[in-house]
């Protein structure tokens, strides 16, 4: 049996939800369950009806199907975030790489492939919800606006929550700003999948997800192939970018990034090929 959320602090409105789903058993199934956590939830059947439901409820989190009537859930996805950014969790049928990829492309902030259990559902909403409370925190102060990172030409302004690339800004989601945050916090030291889950996506009990997976193919589509190292059957580091600049500077001996972590980009790492996986 289920309680009310217990995250929720006394005297808060309840999470609003929307949860756009053709399929009738489902929806029923997700809004029971969101129900009994004390959540208000708005359903929708179709593309059309689903951004009209987003419109008008401006919910906390999406759960979101990607085939949908009149037009999937992709567009929907597409249309909402250019209104007005809200943090979706996509639903697919299909284990598809692709449809994972485009899904994080298009603004979603996680997803799950059906049949999924409801315990992990209402885990991955609440860890959402979380993650979204963090990036809306009080401003920064002047100490901590200088609080960047630098590795070569990558820049994670941690305050701010921004990236930049060889001098080029990177639009990430949360949840992928928060990955490369974590990777960046222990630079060449490889992370589990399991480390990252915890820490990331706050969820300690997920076997089998390749969430991670297609987390980090899409900050590579992003920022480059080059970022993430894949260490096969163990998890993924964060290699130190070299700077162009600063390797001409200093006779083209290797990458630097004054004044930040990546003087520890002289350590040396093993020499394993990256599956992309």
């Amino acid at each position: 049996m289920s309680t009310p959320d217990q995250n929720a602090a006394p005297g808060t409105a309840p999470v609003r939800v929307v949860v756009i789903e053709d399929e009738l058993t489902i929806t029923r199934a997700i809004t029971d369950r969101l129900t009994a956590e004390g959540w208000e939830v708005t359903t929708a059947p179709d593309g059309p009806s689903g951004v009209r439901a987003v419109t008008e409820v401006r919910p906390d989190v999406v759960v979101l199907d990607v085939m949908l009537p009149g037009f999937d859930g992709l567009e929907v996805c597409r249309r909402i975030q250019a209104d007005e950014p809200v943090p979706v969790l996509m639903l697919t049928a299909r284990d598809d790489e692709t449809d994972m990829l485009v899904g994080l492309g298009v603004g979603a902030d996680d997803y799950m492939t059906k049949p999924f259990s409801m315990r992990e559902l209402v885990a991955r909403l609440k860890a959402l919800l979380r993650r979204m409370r963090r990036v809306g925190t009080p401003a920064p102060s002047e100490a901590e606006k200088q609080d960047a990172l630098e590795f070569g030409d990558l820049v994670i302004d941690r305050a701010g929550r921004r990236v930049m690339r060889a001098g080029a800004p990177a639009h990430l989601t949360p949840t992928e700003f928060d990955l490369l945050l974590c990777l960046a916090n222990a630079p060449g030291t490889v992370l589990t999948r399991e480390q990252l889950l915890a820490d990331v996506w706050d969820w300690v009990d997920a076997t089998g997800t390749r969430t991670v997976d297609s987390h980090v193919k899409a900050l590579r589509r992003k920022l480059g192939s080059d970022l993430v190292r894949t260490v096969h059957g163990v998890g993924y580091a964060l290699e130190i970018p070299e700077d162009p600049e600063a390797g001409a500077a200093a006779g083209g001996t290797g990458p630097s990034a004054a004044g930040g972590p990546s003087d520890l980009s002289s350590m040396p790492t093993p020499n394993l090929p990256d599956d992309d996986s």
